[in-house]
């Protein structure tokens, strides 16, 4: 994954609209069975060759609900298959989890392990 949507979320669709790789689902598809938004860790890109910067986090107007998550990447294979955050999908996104994902290198690991906000006041 790139980007996570919290408990925050509104459910107003800015985000799934900007998304360039239709990484994003509403809480009706929401995996997890969470009553917000999703974005399905496979496939999001973190609009790498897209954008500056993630466009549903500019398009959000919920501050701090799209943080940075860890990489989709092999290296972080366990926190995807093993982690908490992703129960309610855990067989789907193990079944991905070699894949490897763009990411945006200059986010560093605290910054994604913290979740803190894409958009920084």
């Amino acid at each position: 994954m790139a980007v996570v949507i919290n408990d925050t979320c509104i459910n107003c669709a800015a985000c799934i609209d900007e998304c360039p790789v239709e990484a994003i689902v509403d809480e009706d598809d929401n995996p997890t069975g969470e009553e917000y938004y999703y974005v399905y860790p496979d496939k999001c890109v973190e609009c790498v060759d897209h954008f500056d910067s993630p466009a549903c986090a500019e398009a959000c107007p919920t501050e701090d609900c799209i943080t940075w998550d860890m990489p989709f990447t092999a290296d972080h294979k366990s926190y995807f298959c093993e982690g908490e955050n992703y129960l309610g999908e855990k067989a789907y996104v193990c079944e991905n989890a070699d894949a490897e994902m763009p990411m945006r290198d200059d986010i560093s690991l605290e910054d994604r392990q913290a979740h803190r906000s894409v958009v920084e006041d």
